[in-house]
């Protein structure tokens, strides 16, 4: 059997927002019945169908690397920041500032050794250019806990325009879920196409030459540069007729604390 091709999305936010129930009802498709702190970082992964229902169809591993979001290892968490193919930013939709968090998470995957990039209150200038445009890293913006708000808020969440929001200077799509219930990424739901829709982008990033359609095209480079710098992308191996990828690290990174 081929191998399945795989890429890498970061799943980041502030400590207690979610990310573990997400990424495993979206792995799953189901929920998390008894979720716990992450430390460092956990794995989860998806088969994810590709453009599904067009010629294009193809089945990709989608690895969920759900990072761990407690201050006191803010300074060793970069090392999961490397290979970045996409980013998944979760906020609690009942906790403002988890949402305002969301520019400090990116300033720090954008700084790459996970250190402070900005230091006590200095405000984040965020330049919309690194985020849009067919180079540069997608990105997903997800708010949980949207059953924890009465019926007034939620409504004014699904009627609310994104205008100034951290997914408006991204260009990025924007969810709202229950992470506690298993329809919430229903197939044919909006939120499942936002999802689905996602994942598309990062593959075509990693993969996709988009000016010649080809996959597993032979003209990018071995690194290529985005808004956080420089990173693997794939190589073909002389010789074979189907290209072989790997990460510059093929297993995932434990972190440990004593």
């Amino acid at each position: 059997m081929a191998a399945i091709d795989k890429v890498r999305v970061l799943v980041v936010g502030d400590s207690g927002v979610g990310k573990t129930s997400l990424t495993h009802l979206i792995a799953n498709n189901e929920p998390l019945t008894s979720p716990g702190w992450t430390v460092g970082c956990s794995v989860e992964v998806k088969l994810h169908e590709y453009r599904e229902g067009t010629p294009a169809q193809n089945t990709f591993f989608v690895e969920l690397w759900d990072v761990g979001g407690s201050i006191s290892h803010k300074n060793t968490r970069g090392v999961f920041y490397n290979p970045t193919h996409g980013i998944i930013l979760v906020h609690d939709l009942t906790n403002r500032k988890s949402q305002e968090n969301l520019q400090r998470w990116l300033a720090e995957i954008l700084n790459k050794d996970g250190k402070d990039a900005l230091k006590g209150g200095d405000a984040i200038d965020m330049d919309p250019e690194q985020f849009l445009g067919s180079t540069q890293i997608p990105i997903l913006v997800i708010g949980t806990k949207l059953d924890m708000l009465d019926e007034g808020h939620k409504q004014k969440i699904q009627t609310r325009t994104s205008a100034g929001s951290i997914a408006e200077q991204c260009g990025a799509d924007e969810i709202c879920l229950n992470c506690h219930e298993s329809r919430s990424l229903a197939a044919g739901t909006t939120d499942a196409v936002k999802l689905a829709r996602f994942f598309d982008k990062v593959i075509e990033r990693k993969y996709h030459n988009r000016d010649t359609g080809r996959k597993y095209a032979t003209s990018y480079s071995s690194t290529m540069a985005g808004p956080f710098g420089s990173f693997p992308l794939a190589q073909q191996t002389a010789g074979q007729q189907s290209s072989t990828f790997s990460y510059l690290n093929a297993n995932p990174v434990t972190e440990s604390i004593s």
